[in-house]
C-alpha cells in the first residue's frame, strides 16, 4: 500500500519497468567494500542533467501474447523518445522503431495489440490528473475513446482467451467503485458484466471470462480476496480467504486454463508466498515460497511456462519454469542486470523482456527459448562514458534503537578520505515504498557531480518482511523519521563523506519526510529538497479521490482517520510547525497533482520564507504527481543540483 501508487489491485503498471538487479548483502565494513580503484579515478567527466535524461525509457505492452503483432510480430511498446510517452512498434529483427502516436502533452501508454490485426489499445489521462481513459487506434490513425465522459477513471483488465472480447473497468457509475464491462473486439459494443456495489478492489479476470478476483483492505495489515462467478444468475463475491488476525492477501494471476487462481499471502511467515487455489474444489497448495517476497507470478498464453519474480534485497530475481518438466530455463546468457516485463510470442518460441542495471538504463531484448538474447534498443545516451556511472551498493546501519536499516549507497568516483564529499539522504515514496536497484538519472546526475547519495529503506518500507513494514504504523513522522535522522551519523562516520555537509531529499511521502526532518529535527540536515511532498496530513487525507476506495480505509488505518485523529495528524504535519524550519529548502510541485494538492506546497513555501530562510519553488503547470515529461525531469534535476551547489 502506498500513497505514491494506489491503483486497482494488481493491474499492469505501464509507466516504466521496475528496476531489477541481483544484489548481495554487503559486508559490515562499508568502507572497505568499495572498489578503491574506482574511488581513486583521476580522470572524471561531468555531465548535465539533460545528458543523463537523454536516456530513453521503454516499456512493453501487456499481456502476452498480444505484445506481439498478429500481422508481423512487431512489439508494441511505450517510449518517451520524443520527450513525452507515446506508442511505438518495434521490429524484433532489426530493432527499428516506428511511432504510432505523437502526443505532445498528455502521455500515451500502449496496452495491447488486438488479437487478429494491428489495432491497439492505449490509455491517456488529462495532463497528470490520473483520470485515465481507454482508447483504441486503428492502423490508419483513427482514435476512439472507449470510455468517454467527464470525471471518470478507466483501465484495461485483459482479453478473453478466444480474442472475441476484452474487459475494461470504469468508475463512471460510482466514483468510488470500478465496474467491469465486456467489449466486442469487432464493433466495441459493450456490456456491463459486473456491478461492483461492494466497492471492492478489482484484480484479474480469468481467461475464460468466468471468474474475477477482488480484494478488500480491512487495514494496512489485513486483507481478503473474493471470487465472483460471472456466469451465475446473480454474481456475488465469495470470500476465499476468511481468517483471524492480521493476514494480507493479493492476487497474482489465473492459470491459463482458468482452473486455478494464484494468489499471495503472508499467513505463513514474514514474506508473501504464492499459493494456488483450485476453483472447482476450493483446495489450495503452496506454489512458491522463499525468504523474500514473491513479487509476481504469471503464465505464457498456453500455460506451459510460469514466470515469477522474487524481491531479493531491493532487486528482483526472475525464474521461468517449463511446467511440463518442472525445469527452470537457463538465463545465464543474459547480461548482468534485472529482467522485467517478460512477454511470450504467439507461438511461445520467443520471449521479449527488458533489462537494466544501476549503470545501464532499461533496454528491450528478444530471445528464442534456448537461444541467445539480442538487444533491440539503445537507451543509454552515447554522450555519456558509462565508466563514469556508479554502481549502488546495498549497505545497512544500526538505527537509534539498534534496528538494522538497509539502503543503497552511491559513492562518487572522486570521493576519498583526502577529498570527502557532501551527501544526500534520499527517502522513497509511500508510505510503504522501497528504494530499489536500477538506473536512476537524477541519482547518477548528483553522484556525477560529487554528491554521495544514500537511498534509505527506513522502517515501514516494503520488501523486508511484514514486521519491518508495520514498524511505523501510526508512528509516521516519528519512528521512521528516527531512522532517517540516524542515517546522518552513519554517513558522517564514513571517511570519504564530509559529515558537516549532509542534506535530505525525497518525493511524495519522501517529500513529507524532508519537510518533517527540517521541522522536527531542524539541526540534523543542512538542506532539504521536497518533491511534491505532503505537508498537511489532515487536508491530504480528507481530499483523497473517491476512486481510491478501500485503499483510503487502509491508509487511515496506517496513518490515522482525520475525523478522529486530527490532533495527532496536526502534530506530525510540518505545515503546522513551519516556524521551526531554519535550513534552506527547495520545493517542487505539479499544478495538476490530485494527491498532494498545490496548496500544500504554496503554504509551506510562504511559511518558511516568513522565517527568513532561503526557499526556492519550482512549479510545473503541466505535471501531476510525478514527472511524465522529460524536459520537466531535466529542469527539476538541474534545480536539485544548483540548489545543492549553492547551499550544501
Amino acid at each position: 500500500m502506498t500513497l505514491s501508487f494506489p491503483r486497482v489491485l494488481n493491474l499492469p503498471v505501464l509507466l516504466a519497468a521496475v528496476p531489477l538487479l541481483l544484489a548481495c548483502s554487503p559486508p559490515e565494513d562499508t568502507e572497505t567494500s568499495v572498489d578503491p580503484v574506482a574511488a581513486a579515478a583521476t580522470v572524471h567527466a561531468n555531465y548535465t542533467a539533460e545528458a543523463f535524461f537523454k536516456t530513453t525509457s521503454f516499456s512493453i505492452a501487456a499481456p502476452s501474447p498480444y505484445a506481439f503483432s498478429a500481422e508481423n510480430g512487431d512489439l508494441l511498446v511505450t517510449s518517451d523518445e520524443s520527450g513525452v510517452f507515446n506508442a511505438y512498434r518495434v521490429d524484433i529483427a532489426s530493432g527499428e522503431k516506428a511511432a504510432l502516436s505523437s502526443s505532445q502533452d498528455s502521455p500515451i501508454f500502449a496496452v495491447s495489440w488486438f488479437p487478429e490485426d494491428d489495432r491497439f489499445l492505449f490509455t491517456q489521462d488529462g495532463g497528470g490528473d490520473e483520470l485515465t481513459h481507454v482508447f483504441v487506434q486503428t492502423p490508419d490513425g483513427a482514435i476512439t475513446d472507449l470510455t468517454p465522459g467527464d470525471n471518470l477513471k478507466a483501465g484495461v483488465m485483459g482479453w478473453a482467451a478466444d480474442g472475441v472480447s476484452f474487459y475494461l473497468y470504469s468508475n463512471e457509475r460510482d466514483g468510488a467503485a470500478f465496474d467491469i464491462y465486456r467489449y466486442a473486439t469487432g464493433d466495441y459494443a459493450r456490456e456491463l458484466v459486473y456491478t461492483n456495489t461492494e466497492g471492492l478492489d478489482l484484480g484479474e479476470i480469468s481467461p475464460d471470462g468466468r471468474w474475477v478476483v477482488m480484494a478488500r483492505n480491512n487495514s494496512n495489515a489485513d486483507s481478503d480476496l473474493f471470487l465472483t462467478d460471472l456466469s451465475a444468475a446473480d454474481p456475488a463475491p465469495v470470500n476465499i480467504t476468511a481468517h483471524e488476525g492480521d493476514i494480507s492477501h493479493g492476487s497474482y494471476a489465473f492459470s491459463a486454463d482458468s482452473t486455478r487462481l494464484i494468489y499471495a499471502t503472508n499467513e505463513f511467515g514474514e514474506f508473501n508466498q504464492a499459493w494456488a487455489y483450485d476453483l472447482a474444489s476450493g483446495e489450495r497448495e503452496v506454489l512458491i515460497a522463499a525468504d523474500w517476497d514473491v513479487s509476481y507470478v504469471n503464465y505464457s498464453p498456453s500455460g506451459r511456462y510460469r514466470v515469477s519474480g522474487t524481491n531479493v534485497d531491493a532487486s528482483t530475481v526472475v525464474s521461468i519454469v517449463d511446467t511440463t518438466t518442472g525445469e527452470a530455463l537457463n538465463l545465464a546468457s543474459l547480461p548482468l542486470g534485472d529482467i522485467g516485463q517478460v512477454r511470450f510470442s504467439r507461438d511461445e518460441k520467443t520471449i521479449a523482456f527488458g533489462l537494466d542495471s544501476d549503470t545501464a538504463p532499461y533496454d528491450l531484448y528478444v530471445m528464442p527459448l534456448g537461444g541467445e538474447p539480442r538487444q533491440l534498443t539503445q537507451a543509454t545516451n552515447p554522450e555519456i562514458d558509462t565508466a563514469m556511472l556508479v554502481e549502488g551498493e546495498v549497505v545497512r546501519f544500526q538505527s537509534y534503537d539498534g534496528l538494522e536499516v538497509p539502503g543503497i549507497l552511491y559513492r562518487p568516483k572522486t570521493a576519498s578520505a583526502e577529498t570527502p564529499v557532501p551527501a544526500v539522504v534520499s527517502v522513497h515514496g509511500g508510505p510503504g515504498g522501497q528504494s530499489r536497484k536500477g538506473y536512476f538519472a537524477s541519482v547518477q546526475h548528483l553522484v556525477n557531480h560529487g554528491y554521495a547519495v544514500y537511498r534509505i529503506n527506513n522502517r515501514g518500507s516494503s520488501g523486508y518482511g511484514k514486521t519491518f513494514f508495520h514498524l511505523d504504523d501510526r508512528a509516521h513522522g516519528e519512528a521512521d523519521l528516527g531512522d532517517v535522522v540516524a542515517s546522518r551519523d552513519f554517513l558522517a562516520s564514513l571517511p570519504w563523506i564530509d559529515g558537516e555537509r549532509i542534506g535530505i531529499m525525497g518525493g511524495s511521502y519522501g517529500g513529507y519526510m524532508v519537510a518533517a526532518a527540517l521541522a522536527f529535527e531542524p539541526e540534523v540536515f543542512d538542506v532539504g529538497i521536497n518533491i511534491f511532498g505532503v505537508t498537511n496530513w489532515v487536508r491530504t487525507l480528507k481530499s483523497i479521490p473517491p476512486w481510491w476506495g478501500a485503499f483510503r480505509d487502509a491508509l487511515y488505518a496506517e496513518l490515522g482517520d482525520p475525523a478522529t485523529d486530527e490532533e495527532r495528524l496536526r502534530r506530525i504535519s510540518p505545515l503546522f510547525h513551519a516556524e521551526q524550519i531554519t535550513k534552506p529548502l527547495l520545493v517542487v510541485q505539479g499544478a495538476n497533482d490530485p494527491r498532494v494538492l498545490q496548496v500544500e506546497s504554496d503554504e509551506l513555501v510562504a511559511a518558511v520564507r516568513a522565517n527568513g530562510v532561503p526557499v526556492e519553488y519550482v512549479l510545473f503547470d503541466d505535471e501531476g504527481h510525478g514527472f511524465r515529461k522529460r524536459d520537466n525531469r531535466i529542469t527539476a534535476s538541474e534545480a536539485y543540483l544548483a540548489f545543492l551547489q549553492e547551499h550544501l
